[in-house]
C-alpha cells in the first residue's frame, strides 16, 4: 500500500522524521518496503501567469508567450493548443531542472529565443493528473511567483507499506496515522471527522427502498448527489490520488476513492438515471448467471457471488466491481453513492475467482470495519459539497440485518508479567487507548483490566493479542531478554517427516540433488506426456488467477516439475550427468471427497546421463535402467517394503524400458525411461530415467526381525522353467513360493537364457530353492517329495520345465 508522508502530517502531528517513523513502524508489523519521491529532482519552477499569447510570426503551429513569474518576464515559445491569455501555469526557467533531472536552458525557434518551457503533467512528473492535453493549468488563484513544488505539495514522499492480512485497519491513512499516534506519545491528532451524516430533506426522486436478501450484507448505506456536474476533481485531490498510486477519473469517482484511501471503506456510485429501476436489492448471483462489469467484459457469475442488483438486473459485484450499465459518465446528472460493508471470505473468493484485484475488494477481502459505512458516507458528500459540484443535502438511505457484537477482552497482571516480564497496568491501559482500545472503568480491579474491542480490530479476541499490543507499541526492543526455559521431554517428530527426511538422507546418499519446483504447471503437460482423457491425471484443477499461463494448472504428476528443472540446468550449459530428486504432493480430482481433491504425497526422481558421458571407466559409469532401478530398489527396501515390478502402461514409458511398482497388488508407483520419441521432442541429447513414489504405503516402516541362525542345513534343488517372454520373472517366482509352502527357505534367480533350445518368443528362467527346517535335518526324500510338487504344480499351470 502507497501513503503520502504529507497526508499522514496532515492528519496528525507527528514529533519525528520520515526515517524514524519508518523503522518505527517496520519494527511494529507495518514494515516499509520502500520511500519514493516521485519529484525529488523538481527545482527552479514557479508559478506564472500568462499576459499575452501571440501565433509564432513564422511559424502557424507554435505560439509566443510573454510570462510573467513574480521576479520578471519571460518570453517562452509553445505547441500547446489549450492555453489562453490570463491562464496560470507551471514555468521552469532556464536553469530549472525538470523530475527526470534534464536542466533547461535557451532555445532559438525561427528567430524568437524561448527562455525555458512551460510545463505540462508528464514534465512534473505526474502524468495521470492532467485533465486535458497540454500545459498543466493550475488553479486561478495560484500565487505567481511562488515555488511550484512547494505550491503543489510535490516535496512529498511516499512509504510503500506492507500490510498482514490480518490488519485490514491499516488500510487507509486513518490507520496509519492511528498506528503512529499509537508509537509517538507526543503525537496529536490534527483531523475530527464526522461520525455520521447529518439528517437531510427527503428525496426528490421516488426511491422505494433497499432490501437485504443476503446475509453476506449487514450494512448497506444509499446517499444521493442531484444536480451533479461532471469534471476533474481539484488538481490537489488529482495530485494525492495520483501519488497514492490510483489514477483520477473524475471528480465523483475520485471522490469515493479519496475516502476509501482515507478511512478504508469502498464506495461505488451509481448513476441514478440508468438505474433499472429506483430500487436497490442485494442477493446472491444465481447460477449461470452473467453481467458485464467495468472493464467491459463478461463475467460469469456464482451462487456464493454477492449481487447488487436493480429490477433484478446485477448493477455490480458486491466489493469488487461495479457494472457497465450504471457506469458514471460525462451526462451523468443524479448520482447514489454506495457505502456498504460486505462478506471479506466470499468477497476474496469472488475476486480470486474472477481474476479481478481491485483495491475495494483488496480491502474487503481482509476485513472492513462495518461502522465504517456511516463516517465514509458523511464525508464523502461533505467532499461533493465542498467542490461545489453536487446538491448532496438529502437523506441517506440505509438498511441493516443483524446485530454487531460488542467485544470485551481482560488484560491481567499475571500475564503481563508472565509474557512481557512488566506488569504495569495503567502503562498499559495508556497504550491501549491510544490505539483506540478503551479500559472500562467500571469493571476494574487492582490486577485486572477489562477493554472495549473496537469494531475495527476483529483481530483482537483473547488477553493474548491484547498483550501483542502492549509489547509491540511499548517496543519489543525494551523487553529484558532470557533464556528459554528447559524442555520437561524431548519433542517428536511428525511420521510424515521422519519419513521424508529418511529419504531425503537416503536420496542425497546415492547421489541426488534436491530440487523444489512449482506446484503448477502449464496445461500443456497433458498433451507432452500423452496422458489420455481417461487418465485422472489428465484433467488438472485450473486457477482462477494463475501467476502465469505457464503455471495455471495444478500438478497432477511431478515429472513435469522436474523435467522444467532439468531443461532449466541444460540451457544453462551444463553437461554433464544429472540426479535430482523431489518431495512434494499431487493433486487429483476426487468427486467423493468433500474438497472434491484428492492431496497425494509424493517422491519424484530424474536422471539424466548427461550429454557428454566420455569417461576412462567407459560404459561402466554411465547411468542406464538398471542402475536406477538399484536406487528405487535401495529406496524401497529401506522401508522394508516389499514390492513387485510390473511392465509399465504409462503413456510417455519407453515400451522396453518400463515398470510399475506394485506393493500388496496394488500401484504405488511407475519406473521408466522416457519414450525416444519425447526425449527427442524436448531436445535432451540422451536418455532420461524416472521414477515417482506414493509414499504413504511406506508411512509405516517394516523392520527387519532378527533371530538365531538355524543350525540345521538347507537343502538345495533347482528348477528351470520355458516361460514367455514378456511375463515377469516376479510372478514365476511367486508362483513357486506358493507351491513350495513353508519348507522353501530362500528362493533364487540365476540364469536367464534365450537362443538355441529356446522357442522363439520364450526365455528359459532358472530358479534355485532352499528347503530347510528350523527344528531338524530334512530328509532327501522329505525334499523330493515336495519339490516334485512344485513342479508338478508348475506343469499343471502350463510352463514347460527343462
Amino acid at each position: 500500500m502507497l501513503m503520502s508522508w504529507n497526508w499522514l502530517n496532515s492528519l496528525v502531528s507527528i514529533p519525528a522524521s520520515l526515517e524514524e517513523v519508518a523503522e518505527k513502524l517496520t519494527l511494529t508489523g507495518c514494515e516499509v518496503e520502500g520511500i519514493t519521491r516521485p519529484c525529488e529532482k523538481l527545482s527552479g519552477v514557479y508559478v506564472a501567469r500568462i499576459d499575452s499569447l501571440e501565433q509564432h510570426p513564422h511559424k502557424d503551429s507554435l505560439w509566443v508567450a510573454s510570462l510573467n513569474y513574480g521576479k520578471e518576464k519571460a518570453i517562452c515559445v509553445t505547441a500547446a493548443t489549450n492555453l489562453k491569455a490570463g491562464d496560470i501555469v507551471p514555468y521552469a526557467p532556464p536553469e530549472a531542472i525538470l523530475f527526470d533531472g534534464t536542466v533547461l536552458g535557451k532555445k532559438d525557434f525561427e528567430g524568437i529565443m524561448s527562455e525555458g518551457m512551460m510545463l505540462s503533467a508528464d514534465e512534473i512528473g505526474l502524468p495521470d493528473i492532467a485533465d486535458e492535453y497540454g500545459i498543466l493549468r493550475l488553479p486561478a488563484d495560484a500565487p505567481v511567483g511562488q515555488d511550484v513544488k512547494k505550491y503543489l505539495r510535490l516535496d512529498d514522499a511516499v512509504l510503500d507499506i506492507s500490510i498482514t492480512p490480518n490488519r485490514g485497519d491499516l488500510l487507509s491513512a486513518l490507520g496509519i496515522a492511528r498506528e503512529i499516534y499509537a508509537l509517538f506519545p507526543d503525537a496529536v491528532g490534527r483531523k475530527n471527522l464526522k461520525n455520521r451524516p447529518e439528517e437531510g430533506n427527503v428525496w426528490p426522486v421516488d426511491f422505494r427502498n433497499i432490501f437485504l436478501e443476503d446475509e453476506g450484507c449487514q450494512r448497506y448505506l444509499l446517499g444521493l448527489a442531484t444536480d451533479v456536474k461532471i469534471q476533474p476533481s481539484p488538481l490537489p485531490v488529482r495530485i494525492l490520488l495520483s501519488l497514492m498510486g490510483m489514477r483520477p477519473i473524475s471528480n465523483i469517482v475520485d471522490a469515493t476513492n479519496l475516502t476509501m484511501l482515507l478511512m478504508g471503506q469502498p464506495l461505488h456510485a451509481f448513476d441514478l438515471d440508468r438505474l433499472p429501476d429506483r430500487e436497490i436489492t442485494v442477493r446472491s448471483a444465481k447460477q449461470g448467471e452473467k453481467m458485464v462489469t467495468l472493464d467491459s467484459k463478461e463475467r460469469l457469475l456464482d451462487p456464493l457471488d454477492i449481487l447488487i442488483t436493480s429490477k433484478g438486473t446485477p448493477i455490480a459485484l458486491a466489493g469488487v466491481m461495479g457494472g457497465e450499465n450504471t457506469e458514471i459518465c460525462e451526462t451523468t446528472k443524479n448520482v447514489v453513492i454506495e457505502s456498504a460493508n460486505f462478506d471479506a471470505v466470499r468477497v476474496s473468493r469472488t475476486s480470486r475467482r474472477l481474476g479481478l484485484n481491485s483495491e475495494a475488494s483488496f480491502r474487503y477481502a481482509r476485513g472492513v470495519d462495518p461502522e465504517l459505512v456511516y463516517p465514509a458516507m458523511a464525508f464523502v458528500l461533505g467532499l461533493l459539497q465542498e467542490w461545489g459540484v453536487a446538491t448532496v443535502d438529502w437523506n441517506v438511505l440505509e438498511a441493516t440485518s443483524g446485530t454487531l457484537a460488542q467485544k470485551e477482552v481482560r488484560l491481567t497482571k499475571e500475564k503481563l508479567q508472565r509474557i512481557l516480564l512488566w506488569d504495569d497496568l495503567d502503562e498499559a491501559s495508556n497504550i491501549l487507548g491510544r490505539l483506540g482500545i478503551y479500559e472500562l472503568t467500571q469493571k476494574k480491579e487492582s490486577s485486572t483490566r477489562w477493554f472495549k474491542i473496537p469494531s475495527y480490530r476483529p483481530d483482537i479476541d483473547i488477553e493474548e493479542d491484547i498483550v501483542e499490543e502492549v509489547a509491540r507499541i511499548r517496543g519489543y526492543n525494551d523487553m529484558p531478554s532470557r533464556l528459554p526455559q528447559k524442555m520437561s521431554h524431548a519433542g517428536t517428530v511428525g511420521e510424515w517427516t521422519e519419513l521424508q527426511a529418511d529419504l531425503r538422507q537416503l536420496a542425497l546418499a546415492r547421489g541426488y540433488v534436491e530440487v523444489i519446483t512449482y506446484s503448477f504447471l502449464p496445461p500443456s503437460f497433458v498433451n507432452l506426456l500423452r496422458l489420455s482423457e481417461d487418465d485422472e491425471r489428465a484433467h488438472p484443477f485450473v486457477l482462477s488467477n494463475p501467476l502465469s499461463v505457464d503455471l495455471s494448472a495444478m500438478r497432477t504428476l511431478m515429472l513435469p516439475g522436474l523435467l522444467n528443472a532439468l531443461a532449466s540446468s541444460l540451457r544453462s550449459g551444463w553437461r554433464d550427468a544429472i540426479r535430482i530428486f523431489e518431495l512434494g504432493r499431487v493433486f487429483i480430482r476426487d468427486s467423493e471427497s468433500e474438497s472434491g481433491v484428492r492431496e497425494i504425497e509424493k517422491m519424484a526422481g530424474l536422471v539424466y546421463p548427461g550429454r557428454d558421458t566420455r569417461n576412462i571407466y567407459k560404459e561402466s559409469l554411465i547411468e542406464d535402467f538398471m542402475s536406477v532401478k538399484s536406487d528405487l530398489e535401495a529406496i524401497l527396501q529401506s522401508r522394508g517394503a516389499h514390492c513387485t515390478f510390473m511392465t509399465s502402461t504409462e503413456p510417455f514409458a519407453h515400451s522396453g524400458q518400463s515398470a510399475d511398482i506394485y506393493m500388496e497388488d496394488k500401484k504405488i508407483g511407475y519406473f521408466v525411461r522416457l519414450k525416444p520419441s519425447l526425449e527427442k521432442e524436448l531436445d535432451m541429447g540422451a536418455p532420461l530415467f524416472a521414477f515417482e513414489l506414493s509414499l504413504e504405503p511406506l508411512i509405516k516402516e517394516n523392520m527387519p526381525s532378527f533371530k538365531e541362525n538355524s543350525p540345521y542345513p538347507g537343502v538345495n534343488r533347482d528348477i528351470s522353467l520355458l516361460v514367455a517372454i514378456n511375463k515377469n520373472a516376479e510372478i514365476v517366482e511367486e508362483e513357486l513360493r506358493s507351491a513350495a509352502g513353508s519348507l522353501l527357505w530362500n528362493i533364487r534367480l540365476f540364469d536367464v537364457y534365450t537362443g538355441k533350445g529356446v522357442p522363439e518368443g520364450s526365455r528359459s528362467l532358472a530358479f534355485s530353492l532352499t528347503y530347510r527346517d528350523a527344528h531338524r535335518t530334512l530328509s532327501d526324500e522329505e525334499v523330493d517329495t515336495v519339490h516334485n510338487k512344485v513342479r508338478e504344480e508348475m506343469a499343471a499351470k502350463g510352463y514347460v520345465l527343462r
